[in-house]
């Protein structure tokens, strides 16, 4: 009788409710503005709800959420990187200069283009890790330096300010069909992107969720000191999720160069902040320890549906940074609330 009285009395036995499961959730709000923004653009403007419109919404929001994924990964652990940015194009630049200059299979680009892009993520991991700089001025300094010799490269190598084409060359064909197809799904065209921002949501998610290596990322963006107190490897965690980082930008790099043919090496300052933008939009604290992949995805979506469904809708592009900025504050004001009622409701 006693037992049974305990069991049923125990809180760690306490089934949490629906409702409050769903108000812990760090996508909540970022998934009620997009429904909001989504009706919006659907009432005022005619073709939105095309298919080939949501498609158009799709790849924008791809070609963001690639990268706003590890991105959130990394400011759940509890850091930054203002580098992410840049590194898009500097992946894109190596894989191109390469394979020009080496008349070398495309391929061969690419994999080299691999190895210097993640390389560039692990110095940012180590610089942090042995360093103990605030992970701001570790990023921002590789920022500047990857901004250098993106163009002093360039200009260097090619005489210009933008690579030469390698349409031309062997194996071209093939890397664009990996990272720069179009597929037709029901009759609409698909971009590629789109199924790679899918995949690495999916594969986000699972290591949040799924593995130990998630509950190490939660731990160090709560309280690293705690972390490393109970045998969590923080240094390895950190500078993994700075690699992530460096992947993401290499996909999306190979995507810009494979589609385009050539690159401007100017290209891509100012895009890591609307990495970082849209994983918070999703959810993803400033203090780290909180937030999730499917939220920098929701994140990503309502760029993509901002940007598209004001042209869609014929409003005056100028204002799309005023809905931006909106957009910010009101979902982090909204994933305030949430969380704060969430820990009320523990």
């Amino acid at each position: 009788m006693t037992a049974t009285t305990d069991e049923t009395t125990d809180e760690r036995v306490l089934r949490i409710s629906p409702p409050k499961r769903l108000l812990s959730r760090p996508e909540l709000g970022s998934v009620v503005g997009a429904l909001a923004v989504f009706a919006v653009f659907a009432l005022a403007a005619d073709g939105f709800l095309r298919a080939s419109s949501l498609s158009t919404v799709l790849y924008a929001s791809s070609a963001i959420g690639i990268m706003a994924v590890p991105v959130a990964l990394l400011m759940i652990g509890g850091e930054f990187d203002l580098s992410a940015g840049v590194l898009v194009t500097s992946s894109a630049l190596v894989s191109s200069m390469f394979s020009y200059q080496m008349t070398a299979n495309a391929w061969v680009g690419v994999g080299v283009s691999l190895l210097v892009t993640l390389a560039v993520g692990a110095f940012n991991g180590f610089m942090l890790t042995r360093t103990g700089l605030p992970s701001f001025i570790v990023t921002l300094g590789t920022f500047l330096m990857l901004a250098g010799m993106n163009l002093g490269f360039t200009k260097l190598i090619d005489g210009t300010v933008s690579t030469k084409t390698i349409a031309d060359m062997e194996g071209f064909a093939s890397a664009r069909e990996v990272f720069a197809s179009t597929l037709t799904v029901g009759g609409v065209d698909v971009k590629v992107t789109i199924v790679w921002w899918l995949g690495l949501v999916a594969l986000a998610s699972w290591i949040l969720l799924r593995t130990r290596a998630g509950n190490w990322i939660f731990a160090v963006g709560g309280n690293a000191d705690a972390a490393r107190a109970v045998g969590v490897p923080v240094a390895k965690t950190k500078t993994g999720l700075y690699l992530g980082v460096a992947f993401g930008a290499w996909v999306l790099g190979q995507h810009l160069l494979f589609s385009f043919d050539a690159i401007q090496s100017g290209e891509g300052v100012g895009n890591e902040l609307i990495y970082i933008i849209a994983a918070v939009i999703g959810g993803c604290l400033i203090t780290g320890g909180h937030g999730s992949a499917v939220g920098s995805a929701v994140g990503a979506l309502l760029f993509g549906m901002t940007s598209k469904g004001i042209v869609f809708a014929e409003w005056n592009p100028d204002w799309f940074k005023f809905f931006l900025g909106a957009m910010l504050l009101l979902a982090t004001l909204l994933n305030t609330w949430v969380r704060k009622r969430a820990e009320a409701a523990k």
